[in-house]
């Protein structure tokens, strides 16, 4: 597996694979608000931000990413010299093989590269995004609740913070 930029060929399987991953993660709440049309915009996502994605051998793609610092349009959660990582999405077919993990580590190794001092993310709550949260504990996140936020009524997202000094080369 190899962990890399997206490019023009990658952007509509990112887009299936991160509508299909909330769809069936029960992360889309039916509320109209459109956000099955941002997860599905990935060549817009690649525009703003980082768009990670983890391909196979035979450049199969697995799972994406959207990786952003503080000022870009996807960064909800981060103060300056902060990131932030959103839209993480793993194809149904490639869970369990370290994909997720691999997008996380992808993204940590880039906050540090930039210098920046934190990772922040969001998750949904335990009944929708469990196997998520356990892999953010694993890898040493801690719940933020000061930063939880809403973006829909009745939606709330609970926040994720991992400082970077200890990552740091």
């Amino acid at each position: 597996m190899l962990v890399r930029l997206a490019g023009p060929a990658d952007m509509a399987a990112i887009g299936e694979i991160t509508v299909a991953a909330y769809v069936h993660g029960g992360q889309l709440s039916g509320d109209g608000s459109g956000y099955e049309l941002v997860l599905a915009d990935a060549a817009g996502r690649a525009e703003e931000a980082d768009l990670l994605v983890a391909v196979d051998g035979d450049g199969t793609v697995l799972g994406a990413v959207t990786f952003c610092v503080h000022g870009q349009r996807h960064a909800v959660l981060t103060r300056p010299g902060e990131a932030e990582f959103r839209m993480l999405a793993v194809d149904r077919a490639a869970q369990g093989r370290g994909v997720g993990e691999a997008l996380v580590r992808a993204c940590l190794d880039r906050a540090v590269e930039l210098g920046c001092t934190a990772m922040v993310l969001c998750t949904r709550d335990e009944s929708v995004a469990l196997p998520a949260r356990r892999l953010y504990t694993k890898m040493g996140f801690v719940r933020t609740p000061e930063l939880d936020w809403s973006p829909v009524e009745g939606v709330t997202l609970d926040a994720w913070r991992l400082e970077l000094a200890s990552l740091a080369h």
